[in-house]
């Protein structure tokens, strides 16, 4: 099997507690069943989470404060062949260096393919 390629999505700080992602389905990131990928379902997941907890701040290699993922937590309920996928993240804890989020990403019927919290740590 060849993996190559890529997968492009959006993602938006939309308020203070809460980002957005858009992720268009494409041949690259289906599993040989012809469903999307659980890890790239959790990649879309964790970085629109990691959106979320970066604020509005400018990131960059190595930076100070970055909200490393220390902990993932995943539900996989169902999952879509095609279409496009949303994926709203919400604060669970805020906290100055630790915290939560909850993560849902969704297909274009409102129906959850996953449910995601994930740990986040400033980096020092």
């Amino acid at each position: 099997m060849d993996y190559t390629g890529s997968v492009a999505f959006s993602v938006e700080l939309v308020s203070d507690d809460e980002a957005r992602g858009r992720l268009e389905i494409g041949p690259e990131m289906l599993n040989p069943f012809g469903t999307v990928h659980a890890g790239a379902l959790i990649w879309f997941a964790d970085v629109v989470a990691t959106t979320l907890v970066v604020g509005g701040r400018k990131t960059s290699d190595g930076m100070k404060g970055f909200p490393l993922a220390v902990n993932l937590v995943t539900q996989l309920m169902s999952n879509r062949k095609d279409g496009v996928l949303t994926a709203t993240a919400e604060y669970v804890q805020r906290g100055r260096r630790v915290s939560t989020v909850r993560t849902v990403v969704a297909g274009e019927d409102g129906r959850a393919l996953i449910e995601l919290t994930s740990t986040h740590i400033a980096a020092e």
